[in-house]
């Protein structure tokens, strides 16, 4: 094990940068943790009305299906998750919000990864011209809550920052 507090790069890329860090635990333990840091990340739940919400069906390659997910998306350097919150919402959904406003925060896998996402409700829709990234496979599914309510219930939404951000925002529970 390497001395207490050292840091080694594994890997740096575009997205994530892997190290091994050497650390002691509050309780005394020292460790060797693999570690994941990531720029963070906003989330969306947009509102077209009281009652419906923009549900995304996406591809995702690292699991070779279709979820249903919210929209969201990393930060930029030097970006803060509100500015992305709006540059995301447009570009996945098509729309743009008014209002945003922060319900909260989730770290979605603390075991090994410092990412942090940042939930917001938009609300106040605009339809507006929305493009997606050319490395994102996304159908667009505005829908009753209801019917999100539902999708859950029969276990067909597995994403676990789009459960969360339907909790946070008292849809499902």
């Amino acid at each position: 094990m390497a001395a207490v507090g050292s840091r080694k790069t594994v890997y740096n890329g575009k997205l994530i940068h892997l190290e091994v860090d050497t650390l002691r635990l509050p309780n005394g333990f020292a460790i060797e943790l693999e570690l994941i840091r990531h720029p963070g990340a906003a989330l969306i739940v947009p509102f077209i009305s009281a009652g419906r919400i923009i549900m995304l069906r996406q591809f995702r390659a690292a699991v070779n299906s279709y979820l249903y997910e919210l929209p969201a998306g990393t930060l930029n350097k030097g970006e803060s998750a509100l500015s992305c919150a709006k540059r995301e919402i447009v570009e996945e959904t098509g729309y743009r919000a008014r209002t945003f406003t922060r319900v909260g925060e989730i770290y979605p896998v603390p075991g090994y990864s410092t990412e942090r996402i940042v939930v917001f409700k938009a609300q106040n829709l605009s339809s507006c011209p929305g493009v997606p990234e050319k490395d994102e496979v996304i159908e667009r599914h505005p829908m009753p809550v209801a019917e999100a309510r539902k999708l859950f219930r029969q276990r067909k939404i597995k994403d676990a920052k789009t459960i969360c951000a339907l909790a946070l925002c008292g849809l499902i529970g």
